[in-house]
């Protein structure tokens, strides 16, 4: 099996590059790689690529993710969630491929306390959002066989996230505030992509779709940053902030920064009933997270 990734060497990227070479040949591009093509805001580059490599499956790891900055760069962003979207899905369809792709909870208006089931109407409150679900649909026009997993609040120990901005805040400040309003489960990128692998070798037809793929349980962004704290004292880490110096907050609107959803909670029951898979508490991946990342800066415990 020949597998195309795109987005190689973001905090997904890096991961399925490990997950999925396991079984598979992998070619790995993204937007510095040379010869092929991995930049999505080149749609012909993207399409001599797939013609030139064809791939038994497609798995589209990259993004504009700026999700502030997309509101003064709706074409940049349309361009590449969007448009590059249907490139991809118009050449996987030309070759037979299949199109893994990644999208997220933004595509919903983040109204209320369920957890967002796929049969629930979106809604974006903002340009990233907006041009995810674009890319949404742009691959469910063009590709029969299509895999689209919508994912939220991912980390790892790789790439810029919540939980790493959260940890280094904490090593040189003495108080934080963090918005109690917003709430879903924190997604390690690692399972992301071993549920990946686990998927890819099983797709059949009926099985082309949109699901959702989120760690269980749920959390407000404080009570996640309270949790990544207490397992960073437990790994030794010389955090400064006390644990009664997490103020929760709420959010409020700021100008030039994206409406965020309040309600990120994520139903995978979709997946994991189709492929027969379970998914970890959330607290599962921070720990071991804070311990690789501990491990790394090598502290005295």
């Amino acid at each position: 099996m020949k597998i195309l990734l795109f987005g190689a060497q973001g905090q997904l990227g890096r991961q399925l590059q490990r997950s999925l070479s396991v079984q598979a040949d992998v070619v790995e591009l993204s937007r510095a790689s040379t010869g092929a093509c991995g930049d999505l805001a080149d749609r012909a580059g993207l399409a001599r690529t797939v013609r030139d490599l064809l791939p038994d499956v497609i798995v589209n790891a990259a993004a504009y993710t700026a999700v502030d900055r997309a509101e003064s760069e709706p074409d940049l962003a349309f361009a590449i969630n969007r448009d590059a979207c249907a490139t991809l899905a118009i050449e996987a369809q030309r070759i037979g491929a299949w199109l893994v792709h990644y999208s997220t909870e933004y595509v919903f208006d983040g109204g209320g306390s369920q957890a967002w089931r796929e049969s629930d109407p979106t809604a974006p409150l903002n340009v990233y959002g907006r041009s995810k679900l674009a890319g949404e649909q742009e691959i469910a026009r063009h590709c029969e066989r299509h895999l689209i997993l919508r994912t939220s609040w991912l980390y790892d120990c790789v790439g810029q996230n919540f939980l790493k901005a959260i940890l280094g805040a904490a090593l040189v400040r003495d108080r934080l505030e963090v918005v109690n309003d917003q709430w879903g489960a924190a997604t390690r990128a690692t399972w992301v992509a071993d549920v990946t692998a686990s998927l890819v070798p099983r797709l059949q037809a009926q099985h082309a779709g949109i699901y959702h793929l989120a760690a269980g349980g749920q959390a407000s962004r404080h009570a996640y940053a309270v949790y990544i704290l207490q397992c960073a004292r437990q790994e030794g880490l010389a955090v400064r902030v006390p644990a009664d110096q997490v103020h929760a907050v709420s959010t409020v609107p700021k100008p030039g920064v994206a409406a965020r959803p309040a309600n990120s909670r994520m139903d995978s029951s979709l997946l994991c009933e189709q492929f027969g898979i379970t998914l970890p508490p959330w607290e599962h991946g921070v720990e071991a997270v804070v311990r690789e990342l501990a491990a790394g800066y090598m502290l005295p415990r």
